[in-house]
């Protein structure tokens, strides 16, 4: 398995807080959003901290704009900690941050 398909690895860093750690990809998008969106639908949990990706794509970013929006369908609101600048600017170019604001 490459790097780039290396499972993201999601730890509770706080009550309600996850940190999400590894490469975010094309090549794992799908498995991370199911397992960061499961991650965050635990009680309590309202902040995704980015500190340990080390690598993001477009479909990293859109993973996170998915979980994101899922809690928003769900009534609640996460906040986004720690996003690596690589996936800042693609946000930025994207117009996207107002999303994960």
């Amino acid at each position: 398995m490459s790097d780039a398909a290396a499972p993201v690895k999601v730890d509770d860093i706080a009550p309600d807080a996850v940190r999400v750690s590894g490469v975010l990809t094309f090549a794992n998008a799908a498995r991370a959003l199911d397992t960061i969106g499961a991650a965050v639908a635990r009680d309590g949990r309202q902040v995704i901290d980015l500190s340990g990706v080390t690598r993001s794509d477009s479909a990293g970013l859109a993973c996170l704009l998915a979980v994101l929006a899922g809690a928003a369908e769900r009534g609640r609101s996460l906040t986004v900690r720690n996003m690596p600048e690589g996936m800042h600017l693609l946000a930025s170019v994207c117009e996207v941050e107002a999303l994960l604001a």
